[in-house]
């Protein structure tokens, strides 16, 4: 494999990885916000209006940017009823006709993506809710998530390119 497609593999695999460490932690952010509410309404006598959709946009937060590092640690699930018995070489080969069909599919997710993010921040979108927040930051943050998502999927090709080549990256 060239050298560009090495320090590429591994900037993405690098980037993903501290995302994904850091990521994984809202899970406890979300867990004081859902425990937060409660307390609030009983002991306080405060009900809040923002707790649930708060955790809500944590959870999607966690959800969007652990994607590329569940990829890089092969966490997806996938179809196993013929491809666990197949050799490495084989899973690569498959792998690598597979990865352009994912490729593909997250380059339209990203297109959306932007143009998402593009109308909540031209209009000022807001979610129709009580607490009405604006919807420009968790749209930022599933585009980020997608272009991550895309780029650990073009790792993961190259990767795979090159075991089905019989090369290490």
């Amino acid at each position: 494999m060239p050298k560009a497609v090495k320090i590429f593999v591994r900037s993405v695999d690098a980037v993903n990885t501290v995302v994904g460490t850091v990521t994984m932690y809202l899970v406890f952010v979300m867990i004081g916000l859902l425990l937060y509410e409660p307390i609030s309404r009983t002991i306080f006598d405060k009900p809040l209006i923002w707790s649930m959709e708060m955790s809500q946009f944590t959870m999607a937060t966690y959800w969007l940017l652990g994607g590329g590092f569940s990829m890089m640690l092969k966490g997806h699930v996938r179809m196993d009823l013929l491809y666990g018995r197949w050799s490495e070489k084989k899973k690569a080969r498959v792998d690598v006709i597979t990865g352009l069909f994912l490729i593909f599919y997250l380059v339209f997710l990203l297109v959306g993506a932007y143009s998402s993010i593009e109308y909540a921040v031209m209009y000022g979108q807001r979610n129709r809710t009580a607490w009405a927040p604006y919807m420009a930051p968790i749209k930022i943050i599933m585009g980020i998530g997608v272009l991550l998502m895309m780029l650990q999927a073009i790792s993961t090709w190259f990767k795979d390119l090159a075991t089905a080549r019989g090369e290490k990256i």
